[in-house]
């Protein structure tokens, strides 16, 4: 099994796209995508272009990411489109399905490479699955719960990550004609919410895929049998939920009563980063204590993605909170969570709150055991991920080289070489100072504490260090006694690529080592971008009400495809060479 998907992900001589509002996807349609069958995996028949993973610590991603999230940052408020929604449609879905009982799936992070994302989206879209002895059909209603595409909210990435994925899993609406929801996410923010709106709250053919789209604004009410609802929140990256949004909530409180069970969809687990920030989870408490609380219904369930990874915590009041952000994203670690949380923490600078009560850890996917055995595989995926950090990191350890033997060879025909080098200390205060800035907290509103400051230094030092040291072997070398220029070009093309896949060892090491202090632990499994331990979560609610959660996940996604011999409308365009094998991640979670 390989790591890359074996379409290309270089650009191609494709027709243009038809804007999602164009698109000829009506279920009446017979003419369009949905009903002609790709007759091979290339993008032309496909009608997108399968994508490889993002490589997140690619210097121009970096950058730009940087950019987005620092604009969404600090312009976020000038960008909100959530007061503009107030004039579309207050609507308040119904779900039910056709024995009076209900199947969900909830699947979040799911935008990135195509054998991750599709992998998933191919089992969401199987007529049935049988997982550990449990025949799970097909379910009426899906929720996408944030991230919906990476790194950012372009339309053509929605197409290409997102919509084309989902289109080739469930090409036409199938009879129970299922339904879906999403809420959006920090990514999907970094444009203002432009293609998230247009993509998913649409007046005119309504149509993803097999589902239709059932949402009129950025966050959703939606009946469910028994008394259940589920409610999906837009905080904007966690800022705070908006007056309209909480005016269209007040109107979907006046149906709830004590006997209403609440699933609560929100962006983030901010339950588990409240253990970092305690102000994270305020926007959440001050919706449950404002809008259902007074009600008299019950949260059951609080489900969200964001953390690349599934796990549950449970209280005394029978609680769930639940993180499933595996539909496609890069493993997000599980030995780190803690294993108790407070919720409202009660260091909170909330002048009110709800009670506190302490939730502990139930389950996670992947097991520690194998979340710590995926972050020893830094060493070999970094450089082969991120190819072009790999070149930063040489192209930065080649200057420092040659700053360094410049000061130190003090020859007079050297003289020439030193006024084409950069001064020492300006490369070692830079390469420092950016080891520093790149220690950082797992969130940017994260606060840096010393541990941040020291391990940022002595990872600069270091490279300090192995500049150093690669002076002294580039100096043993014939290279530098060659007439100038002759020594910088066999530095560009001899030293540049050792010392660069050297550097990137070094920083594997580092982030190895930060990320048993808490920091860097993010990059440590970003920059690895593990494509396998995906899933989503299949929900229940039968007739009388019980609410049964099954954690759904696969070890290994698939990297080979085919075209799928069964050409039924809603069948899936492509089928994996070897068969996906879904289990549980756990045993079922009975919620009543």
């Amino acid at each position: 099994m390989t790591d890359e998907p074996p379409l290309s992900d270089e650009p191609v001589d494709t027709p243009p796209r038809q804007p999602a509002s164009q698109a000829p996807y009506a279920e009446e349609a017979t003419g369009g995508r949905a009903s002609d069958r790709p007759r091979s995996t290339d993008p032309l028949e496909l009608g997108f272009t399968p994508r490889k993973p993002v490589p997140w610590l690619a210097p121009f991603l970096l950058i730009s990411t940087g950019l987005r999230t620092l604009l969404a940052m600090l312009f976020g408020a000038y960008l909100d489109k959530r007061e503009l929604q107030e004039a579309l449609d207050a609507e308040v879905a119904k779900q039910v399905g056709p024995d009076g009982g209900l199947w969900l799936d909830y699947v979040a992070d799911l935008g990135d490479g195509f054998n991750a994302t599709y992998s998933v989206a191919y089992l969401l879209a199987q007529r049935e699955l049988e997982v550990d002895g449990h025949r799970l059909p097909r379910a009426q209603t899906l929720v996408m719960g944030g991230d919906q595409v990476y790194p950012s909210a372009d339309y053509e990435a929605y197409e290409d990550r997102c919509k084309g994925p989902y289109q080739a899993a469930l090409p036409d609406a199938p009879p129970e004609r299922p339904t879906i929801f999403a809420v959006p996410g920090n990514h999907d923010w970094y444009d203002g919410l432009t293609a998230f709106l247009r993509l998913f709250v649409r007046t005119r053919d309504r149509h993803f895929g097999g589902w239709r789209t059932g949402q009129s604004r950025s966050y959703f009410a939606a009946e469910l049998p028994a008394g259940w609802w589920l409610l999906g929140l837009d905080d904007q990256s966690g800022s705070y939920v908006d007056d309209p949004q909480l005016t269209y909530f007040d109107a979907v409180a006046k149906r709830l009563g004590p006997q209403s069970r609440v699933i609560l969809a929100v962006p983030g687990p901010q339950w588990v980063k409240a253990a970092d920030q305690p102000k994270a989870y305020d926007s959440i408490d001050y919706f449950i204590r404002t809008i259902i609380a007074p009600t008299g219904a019950q949260v059951r369930l609080l489900i969200s993605g964001d953390l690349h990874h599934y796990a549950r915590y449970t209280g005394p009041d029978g609680r769930q909170l639940v993180t499933s952000g595996s539909g496609g994203a890069y493993l997000y670690p599980t030995h780190k969570l803690p294993e108790r949380i407070e919720v409202p923490p009660r260091d909170t600078l909330a002048r009110r709150s709800s009670p506190s009560w302490t939730y502990e850890l139930a389950g996670r996917y992947p097991d520690a055991t194998r979340s710590r055995r995926y972050g020893w595989g830094i060493f070999a995926r970094l450089p082969r991920r991120n190819p072009g950090f790999s070149t930063l990191l040489g192209i930065l350890q080649t200057l420092l080289m040659l700053s360094i033997a410049g000061v130190t060879d003090f020859r007079s025909e050297a003289s020439e070489q030193r006024l084409f080098s950069v001064p020492l200390v300006m490369m070692v205060l830079v390469t420092v100072l950016a080891a520093a800035l790149f220690a950082k907290p797992p969130s940017s509103g994260g606060k840096r504490h010393a541990r941040h400051w020291v391990l940022g230094v002595g990872h600069g030092l270091a490279h300090v260090g192995l500049a150093a040291a690669g002076t002294w072997a580039w100096l043993a070398l014939p290279f530098y006694d060659w007439p100038w220029p002759l020594p910088a070009v066999a530095a560009a093309v001899v030293y540049l690529p050792v010392i660069g896949l050297v550097a990137s060892q070094l920083v594997a090491g580092y982030l190895l080592i930060a990320s048993a202090f808490g920091v860097n632990v993010n990059e440590l499994f970003a920059g690895q971008g593990i494509e396998d331990a995906k899933g989503f979560v299949r929900l229940r609610i039968d007739p009388e009400g019980t609410l049964t959660l099954y954690p759904i996940v696969v070890d290994r996604v698939a990297c080979d495809w085919r075209i799928n011999p069964d050409d039924s409308p809603d069948s899936s365009w492509l089928t994996p060479a070897t068969p996906l094998t879904p289990r549980l991640a756990e045993p079922p979670i009975t919620c009543t």
